[in-house]
Order: C-alpha cells, then sequence, then structure tokens
C-alpha cells in the first residue's frame, strides 16, 4: 500500500513543483495518509483545496484502502 501511494504522489509532486510546492509523505498508519507541504505549497491560501480535491481524491481513487489524507504542520 506505501509503494502504491508514493507512486501517487511522485505523479502530482510535478503539479506542485510548477508552482513552487513540494509534497512529503511523512507515514500511513490505519489507512490516514499523513502529508506535509514544503515551499509555496505550505503557506498556500489553497492548500486545503489542493489537499483534498488532487492529492486526497487521487490517492483515494488509485488507492482504495485509504480513507482520507491528512495535512501535517
Amino acid at each position: 500500500m506505501e509503494e502504491k501511494v508514493k507512486e501517487v504522489i511522485d505523479e502530482l509532486r510535478p503539479f506542485l513543483m510548477n508552482d513552487g510546492g513540494n509534497i512529503e509523505l511523512i507515514k500511513i498508519e490505519n489507512g490516514i495518509v499523513y502529508v506535509a507541504f514544503q515551499g509555496a505549497c505550505a503557506g498556500c491560501a489553497l492548500r486545503d483545496m489542493t489537499l483534498t480535491e488532487g492529492i486526497e481524491r487521487t490517492i483515494k481513487e488509485r488507492v482504495p484502502e485509504i480513507k482520507e489524507v491528512r495535512l501535517v504542520n
């Protein structure tokens, strides 16, 4: 499961990097993925929308075992 999540994050990373940001996988625990935004994404006003509408939705589509994606500060 972790490898699948890493693959999805690696596919999404270039989109974040285009805007000066990045994403780091912190851990996966009980079907919940914990990530941290870096660079421009860390302070972006749209980070919550990016998290839920982009990252979480894509991860859950490709890795159905995942229940939620949470942002770690």
